[in-house]
C-alpha cells in the first residue's frame, strides 16, 4: 500500500476551516503539502503556507494537532493520504499564490466539497466544537 505523506495546517475561526482549491481541481482542500527532503514538519508548513498563502506561520506557535489518513484524492484505489495536522498563528494577509486558485472558509456543510481526509478532520472538528 502506498502512503502519500502530507503536513497540513488547521485554522479555525468562528466555526470555520481555512479551505483552499487548487487550480484544475474541483474540491477544496486544507492547506499544505509534502515534506522535501530532509525537511522537518515544522519547515514543511512554515514553506508550504507561505508558498499557498502568501503568509509567515509563527515558528514558536506551532501545535501538533492529530495524523489522519484516507483513499487521497484522484488516486488509484489503495493509495493513502497521511495528513499531520497543525494549528499556529501567522502574520500577514492571506492571499493565494501558485497553485491556489482560492482560498475559503469553509463550515461543516461544505463537508461535500472536501477531498476525503478532510472530511474525516471535518467530523473530528465538528466534535471538538471547533467547526460549525
Amino acid at each position: 500500500m502506498k502512503e502519500i505523506d502530507k503536513i497540513a495546517y488547521l485554522r479555525t475561526e468562528g466555526g470555520k476551516i481555512l479551505s483552499t482549491k487548487s487550480k484544475g481541481k474541483s474540491v477544496y482542500y486544507i492547506p499544505g503539502g509534502k515534506r522535501e527532503e530532509g525537511e522537518s514538519d515544522e519547515e514543511t508548513l512554515i514553506r508550504e503556507i507561505a508558498e499557498e498563502l502568501s503568509v509567515q506561520i509563527k515558528p514558536n506557535t506551532i501545535k501538533y494537532v492529530d495524523t489522519f489518513r484516507a483513499q487521497a484524492d484522484g488516486k488509484e484505489k489503495g493509495v493513502i493520504v497521511k495528513m499531520t495536522c497543525y494549528q499556529a498563528a501567522y502574520e500577514g494577509e492571506l492571499c493565494p499564490s501558485h497553485e491556489i486558485e482560492e482560498i475559503r472558509w469553509l463550515n461543516y456543510k461544505d463537508i461535500d466539497i472536501v477531498a476525503a481526509v478532510d472530511k474525516i478532520i471535518f467530523n473530528y472538528l465538528l466534535e471538538k466544537g471547533d467547526l460549525e
